[in-house]
């Protein structure tokens, strides 16, 4: 299915948003929203995704 990750149009086979974090290689803590709603950690793995959405991934940066 299509949809939009961080901006970009990706092609991807996960069904659900914590498996297409594992699919796109995203480790460790990140925030992540669907359509602009923000998913907390604990609901990711029913969080099912549909073609078309918007996904944003976000990891926190260290330093300063």
């Amino acid at each position: 299915m299509k949809i939009v990750l961080n901006g970009e149009t990706r092609e991807v086979q996960s069904e659900t948003l914590s498996a297409l974090l594992e699919e796109c290689g995203f480790s460790g803590r990140v925030a992540t929203a669907v359509n602009e709603q923000f998913v907390p950690s604990s609901l990711r793995v029913g969080q099912k995704l549909t073609e078309g959405d918007r996904i944003e991934v976000v990891a926190p940066m260290q330093g300063g």
